[in-house]
């Protein structure tokens, strides 16, 4: 299940809110700009389930979504976990690309059809730490500064949805904020001990 978790910007120790109630967390979100949905799944992804695959599945979603929002570019991003070295060096490399605090000249627009994935958005002083799982569809507004983490062993299938062909150019602060707040396998490690 999906889950929030807001912390000051100052502070990652204080947990201001940690919840896994859906319609929390889209409130919360909403206050802050940030478009949080769900999608009914259709069917099971697999390593062997193609992007092609993955985007006929959510065809009508897509379509909506795209009209709706003025999207033109459609893609899937996926990952996932096998015993090869070419891949564990293949998914440190893709982990720690976007670690960093950055931000994009348009909307950052996923929809998890497989697996986890955090987005951190730095937002008003705090930082929303918005744990997507299959299911959600999440939009982060232009602008905003935030970073992503899929994990020590990535596993997920998102489709990404874009403005124009460069629209997922992120642009890094150079903030080491990222650093000092807890990873995904931290995050989900809290949820298990408690």
């Amino acid at each position: 299940m999906t889950l929030l978790q807001v912390m000051p910007e100052d502070d990652p120790g204080n947990v201001l809110l940690r919840t896994r109630d859906h319609d929390r967390i889209a409130e919360t979100l909403r206050a802050c700009s940030v478009a949080f949905g769900h999608w009914p799944l259709r069917g099971t992804i697999t390593p062997d389930t193609s992007a092609e695959d993955v985007l006929s599945r959510y065809r009508t979603e897509i379509d909506d979504l795209c009209a709706r929002e003025g999207l033109n570019l459609v893609d899937v991003a996926q990952l996932h976990p096998d015993a090869s070295p070419e891949w564990e060096e293949r998914a440190a490399k893709a982990r720690s690309t976007f670690l960093e605090e950055h931000r994009h000249a348009e909307d950052e627009v996923r929809f998890f059809a497989h697996g986890t994935g955090c987005f951190y958005l730095h937002l008003d002083g705090r930082v929303h730490a918005v744990v997507c799982e299959a299911g959600d569809l999440l939009s982060v507004p232009a602008g905003t500064r935030h970073w992503f983490d899929m994990g020590p062993r990535p596993e997920f299938t998102a489709i990404r949805f874009f403005e124009k062909e460069d629209g997922w150019v992120g642009d890094f602060t150079g903030d080491p904020i990222a650093r000092r707040f807890p990873r995904l396998d931290a995050l989900l490690a809290q949820e298990e001990a408690t």
